[in-house]
């Protein structure tokens, strides 16, 4: 190994080792609007060095000044702070000096009028705030992207900062800075969601998934599209999209569309009330083990893929409670039958949906022991 190698190598261990890493940069860069309304400070700036070189050469030229004498009487005679003459200056030294004075001034108010103008404007401090936040979202990873602030919103993100789970929420409410200081949204984004613009701002190149929450199937629909066509442009592996819906109609459209689950609140809603009229200990069970993000358990549903190796087997042959702990408490055919509590001579058929419960870890390796199309060795020893 040469020397330059060993360098190279000896540098980047110490770069991970102490944590030495590029800040990440947004994928949106505002600068050019930023320059943009720093443009009408270009013209008093001007005028400035304008003025210092000419007095500067004036003092030069009229009182013999040394080029440093020059340019400390300019600067003190132009910025009016009264310090006085630093060497003699004649009578036509004073009338410049009084020139420069006068000029100072007018530069002054001029550039203080430019100020107040783009202060009351407001659009350089919220680009500047904007910039900010953009690279703050550009450090997160495996992030959620929310789409529209409603009180679907206010709820998913109290149970998103219950579980850590990072997001960035979108809305093109003039007062969501307000907003999300009322409800402890760390990041935001004021944008139409369904554009690129908003997209990048967000930096869902790093994300998750996507979660549409507004009430109008429309808007749901934009953004469902736009995710879709932003991960073909990127090559990357499908995001997972959420989204609600008030109908069959609009689940229907949505699914089509790409997104991956549509839940309707109103159906939600009824189903959880019947539950509790039925058997008002359900509530518990339901909050403690399903709503949850505290609890150690974990329920969730798994389809049986045409190419799983457990397809045709029966249950108890995958010996999914040896294994990993888990058990299943249901099954749903395809034909839309339920098996409860399933026996181990039941067989698993293709494009069944088990109803698995047991912790979080466990079901880790469940999913991928299910959809893996290889049968695992640990089987063949039971």
């Amino acid at each position: 190994m040469n020397k330059d190698s060993f360098l190279e190598d000896f540098l980047k261990k110490l770069a991970t080792t102490l944590h030495w890493q590029r800040s990440p940069k947004p994928e949106v860069d505002l600068s050019s609007e930023l320059w943009g309304e720093l443009k009408p400070f270009r013209i008093p700036v001007i005028l400035t060095i304008l003025i210092m070189l000419f007095g500067t050469l004036g003092y030069i030229w009229i009182d013999n000044f040394s080029l440093l004498d020059a340019i400390y009487q300019t600067g003190i005679t132009f910025t009016t702070v009264g310090f006085g003459e630093i060497a003699p200056i004649s009578p036509f030294g004073r009338l410049f000096t009084i020139f420069l004075i006068v000029a100072g001034f007018a530069v002054f108010s001029y550039a203080v009028g430019i100020l107040v103008d783009v202060i009351n404007k407001g659009r350089l401090i919220a680009l500047f705030k904007e910039n900010r936040m953009l690279y703050k979202i550009a450090r997160l990873k495996k992030h959620m992207v929310i789409c529209y602030h409603n009180n679907y919103t206010i709820e998913l993100t109290r149970e998103l900062r219950k579980a850590h789970i990072p997001f960035v929420v979108i809305d093109n409410n003039d007062n969501l800075e307000e907003i999300a200081k009322k409800y402890k949204y760390p990041y935001f984004i004021n944008a139409d969601p369904h554009t690129t613009l908003a997209i990048k701002k967000a930096h869902l190149s790093s994300a998750r998934g996507v979660i549409t929450l507004s009430k109008s199937v429309t808007d749901n629909i934009a953004v469902v599209s736009s995710v879709r066509l932003y991960e073909k442009d990127l090559k990357r592996n499908p995001y997972y999209i959420l989204s609600v819906a008030n109908s069959d109609e609009e689940i229907e459209k949505l699914m089509r569309l790409g997104a991956d689950e549509v839940l309707s609140p109103t159906k939600l809603i009824a189903k959880r009330m019947t539950a509790v009229t039925v058997d008002p200990d359900v509530k518990n069970i339901l909050e403690e083990f399903v709503y949850s993000v505290d609890t150690p358990l974990d329920l969730e549903e798994i389809t049986v893929s045409k190419k799983s190796w457990v397809a045709h087997k029966k249950l108890k042959e995958v010996h999914l409670r040896e294994l990993f702990n888990v058990t299943v408490v249901g099954i749903k055919e395809e034909n839309g039958k339920f098996i409860p509590i399933p026996k181990g001579d039941v067989v698993l058929k293709p494009n069944d949906v088990l109803l698995v419960i047991g912790t979080g870890k466990d079901m880790r390796k469940v999913r991928k022991v299910i959809r893996s199309s290889v049968k695992p060795k640990e089987i063949d020893f039971i």
